[in-house]
C-alpha cells in the first residue's frame, strides 16, 4: 500500500467534490432536543455538555449570517480562497416546525462563500417533509446530514438515556441515503458497559448501512453531564482507554468497516476546562500520525477483514 492512505480519509473525500478547499463553519440555529425538552426526557443523554460543541463566536443569540461572517473572518486569514459549508451542530438541527428549520439553513445557503450545509441531528427528528426539502436541496447544494447514532445496542441505548433505538437510526439512515442526501453517522467508543466484542460488532452493523462518512471518538468525561456522576457512583461501568490502547482499537474496527465509508474524525478534543478524563494530552493531528503509524507497523488498512453480506 506504498503511497496509499490506510483509510478512507475526509481531506481526500471533500477534494473529489470540490475544486478548492473546504472549511465547516459552526453555526448555532438555537435549536432545541426532545430529549431535553420533556418530549421523550428532561435530562438530555448522560455524556452530554453541548458547551464542548461550539466556538465562542457561535451564540443563537446572534443571526445565522453574523454568525457565518465571524466564522469566515477567522478561518479566511489562512486560506483567502477557501469556501464553507455551514454546519448546524449543538443540540437537534432538524427538530421544530419545518417552515422555521428551512428558514434558518435557507439563510445559510444564501450566504456567497457558503456551498453546503452539514446538519447535526438525531436519528428519530426527520420528518418526512424537512426529508423531502433536504433531498430537492441536495440537487443544487452540498447537504450531508449527521446522524447521532451513538451505539448499536439497544441496551446501551437505553443505559445513556438516548431514547431511540437502533432500528429507528437503520430505518433514517436508509431514508435518507434513498433520498440522495450525503448520509453520515456519529458514534462513541467506549459507552459503560460496552466491552471490546461490542464495540467491534459496532463496525459490522453500521458497514451495512448505506452511509458516506462516520465521526468516531473515544468517550470523555465531561462536568455537568450525568455521566460525571455514574463514573462515581458506578465505576464498574466504564473504561476509559489510554491513547495506544484506543489506537488498537480503532485499528481492529477499521479492519471490519468497508473500505468506501469514509472515516472523518478518529477522536474528539474537549475544552480542558470542561473534560474530566482522559486527557492524553494529544491534538487530532498528533493522534491521527500515531494511528497512521501502527497501521503501517501492523500492515493492517481499513476493510481488511470486511466481508460483504
Amino acid at each position: 500500500m506504498q503511497g496509499e492512505k490506510r483509510y478512507s480519509d475526509y481531506s481526500t473525500y471533500l477534494n473529489h467534490i470540490f475544486p478548492q478547499k473546504m472549511q465547516k463553519i459552526s453555526v448555532n440555529g438555537g435549536f432545541s432536543c426532545p430529549n431535553r425538552d420533556g418530549k421523550i426526557s428532561t435530562g438530555g443523554c448522560t455524556f452530554c455538555n453541548n458547551h464542548t460543541f461550539h466556538p465562542d463566536y457561535c451564540q443563537p443569540d446572534k443571526s445565522i449570517t453574523q454568525q457565518l461572517e465571524e466564522g469566515i473572518a477567522f478561518f479566511s486569514r489562512k486560506y483567502k480562497s477557501m469556501r464553507y459549508l455551514a454546519y448546524f451542530q449543538s443540540y437537534t438541527n432538524t427538530y421544530g416546525e419545518t417552515d422555521k428549520i428551512i428558514a434558518k439553513y435557507e439563510e445559510a445557503l444564501a450566504h456567497p462563500s457558503v456551498d453546503g450545509l452539514i446538519i447535526g441531528t438525531r436519528p428519530d427528528c426527520m420528518a418526512d417533509d424537512l426529508l423531502a426539502y433536504l433531498s430537492q436541496k441536495a440537487r443544487q447544494k452540498y447537504i450531508m446530514v449527521e446522524y447521532g447514532v451513538e451505539s448499536t445496542c439497544d441496551e446501551t441505548l437505553r443505559l445513556i438515556n438516548r431514547g431511540h433505538t437502533f432500528a429507528t437510526a437503520q430505518a433514517t439512515i436508509r431514508k435518507s441515503a434513498e433520498a440522495q442526501i450525503h448520509t453520515s453517522a456519529h458514534l462513541i467508543l467506549g459507552l459503560p458497559q460496552e466491552d471490546r466484542s461490542t464495540m467491534l460488532s459496532h463496525a459490522k452493523a453500521l458497514g451495512e448501512l448505506p452511509l458516506e462518512t462516520i465521526k468516531l471518538h473515544q468517550l470523555q468525561i465531561i462536568k455537568g453531564t450525568a455521566m460525571e456522576k455514574q463514573i462515581i457512583e458506578h465505576p464498574e461501568w466504564f473504561h476509559l482507554f489510554d491513547a495506544e490502547e484506543y489506537i488498537e482499537l480503532i485499528i481492529d474496527f477499521l479492519e471490519l468497516l468497508p473500505r468506501e465509508i469514509i472515516v472523518e474524525r478518529f477522536v474528539s478534543s474537549s475544552p480542558k476546562e470542561l473534560l474530566i478524563a482522559p486527557d492524553w494530552g494529544l491534538k487530532n493531528y498528533e493522534f491521527t500520525a500515531k494511528l497512521e503509524k501502527r497501521l503501517k507497523e501492523r500492515d493492517s488498512w481499513q476493510g481488511k477483514l470486511f466481508e460483504k453480506k
